[in-house]
């Protein structure tokens, strides 16, 4: 209240200045009593413009962009300046605040791997991030206020967003380079919209590989048991001579070794996925993988084809032995299967010069067309289904000679072509090889 009573006291000094100065006058001139009540009035009106002059000023300001201080007169419009001003700046730090948390919310969007988009009322895109803009084919900046169903004309999506029915998320395939999306829409505010999409085109993939290699296990393991079943039946019901039954014996022996081998694959692209990484602190002698290979190479073409096993040297190679001898012996497993008896066996060891190291498999064999290369690594495919039966294979050597290599930091290079025989490269990195002073090929 203490500007209040400088008020009144400023205003009744005024008067009481201006009725003085008018008696006076009238006191020295002449003038009538009357006079006194003027020069009292008139004080009151020098102080009623001396105050709309500071009214003013704060008026000005508060027209203008309250950059600087509010004026800083004494009295009300004082305290009015500094109650407006402090009232401005506080408003201006709480909008301040919110925006910066505006601007972090939409960071952390922007960073999702999910796209979200806000329609408003006549599902007119007001925001969207960069994911979303990616799956639906926007521009963020340019498509802003623009109608999403003349953007994105999918039928299944713009019928979803005028059915009304959020309830459950819609799936739409081939979206933009062949990708599956998961859009999901969610009222909120007036009408307005949350629109999240996901991309689940690897979900898919990896849904659809589970059904494919339940559905190959299935078909894999029921045909020797099928078999297997047969030849019980035949040996319970039909007298059989020595010979036939020695070799239904043989058959379902074959039958079984043949199941116990899918079996043993099985387990080890299990362990492949979820063992912890191969170490790269324990030193494998390339020539001690190279002995046992062309020890079970030797075995397994019994004199039938020409072997070369090269030298190593001193080379040694970081990593799971097992793991690598199980690659190694599978690529060499399918070298003598598939090559006609006469034909050429290689294992070699290759130092390149930026320091990896090369694990060559190659061999005279029939070869594979081109067309099935890129699928070779997959789970229980087969160029030949047939053949590869016949010669005893279960489908899985490349996929797990795929997990080996890739679990060592290394790739897979693959070489062939029909009839004239197939070339496999395991190329290991550098920081997985050393010894290489004496290397050979």
């Amino acid at each position: 209240m203490g500007w209040m009573l400088r008020r009144v006291a400023a205003v009744l000094a005024c008067m009481l200045a201006g009725a003085a100065a008018a008696h006076w006058l009238s006191q020295r001139f002449g003038a009538p009593p009357w006079a006194s009540l003027l020069g009292a009035g008139l004080g009151v009106a020098l102080a009623a413009g001396f105050d709309a002059l500071l009214g003013q000023r704060l008026v000005h300001w508060l027209r203008g962009e309250q950059q600087g201080p509010a004026p800083r007169d004494g009295g009300l419009w004082g305290e009015l300046g500094y109650r407006i001003e402090r009232a401005i700046r506080l408003r201006e730090r709480a909008t301040a605040h919110e925006r910066d948390r505006l601007a972090q919310f939409l960071s952390a969007i922007e960073a999702s791997p999910n796209g979200v988009m806000l329609l408003d009322a006549d599902d007119q895109i007001v925001w969207c991030n960069h994911m979303a803009a990616e799956h639906f084919g926007l521009d963020p900046q340019r498509d802003l206020r623009q109608r999403i169903t003349n953007l994105v004309r999918m039928p299944a999506f713009v019928e979803h967003l005028q059915a009304g029915d959020f309830d459950h998320a819609i799936v739409l395939p081939q979206v933009r380079d062949k990708a599956t999306l998961s859009v999901a829409v969610r009222g909120y505010g007036e009408a307005m919209k949350l629109v999240l999409s996901q991309d689940i085109t690897e979900r898919e993939r990896a849904e659809t590989m589970r059904r494919d290699f339940v559905a190959n296990v299935s078909h894999e393991i029921r045909t020797p048991l099928t078999v297997l079943a047969g030849f019980i039946e035949t040996l319970r019901d039909l007298p059989l001579a020595e010979a036939e039954r020695q070799r239904v014996l043989d058959l379902m022996a074959q039958q079984a070794r043949r199941m116990d081998t899918l079996v043993g694959d099985l387990l080890t692209l299990a362990q492949l996925e979820s063992s912890p990484p191969p170490p790269n602190d324990q030193w494998v002698p390339v020539a001690r993988l190279l002995e046992v290979v062309e020890t079970d190479a030797r075995t397994l073409s019994a004199g039938r084809h020409e072997l070369r096993v090269g030298a190593a040297g001193a080379a040694e190679v970081a990593g799971s032995e097992t793991e690598l001898l199980s690659a190694l012996a599978n690529l060499v497993s399918n070298a003598v299967r598939y090559t006609p008896p006469g034909g050429r066996v290689e294992v070699l060891w290759h130092a390149r010069p930026d320091g990896a190291g090369e694990l060559l498999v190659q061999d005279t064999g029939i070869g594979i067309a081109k067309e099935h290369l890129a699928r070779l690594t997959e789970r229980f495919y087969r160029v030949d289904g047939s053949r590869s039966r016949e010669s005893g294979g279960t489908g899985l050597g490349l996929s797990i000679v795929k997990h080996v290599v890739q679990r060592h930091g290394g790739e897979l290079q693959v070489h062939s072509e029909p009839g004239q025989g197939s070339r496999f490269c395991i190329v290991l990195p550098a920081w997985r090889v050393r010894g290489l002073q004496r290397p050979e090929g």
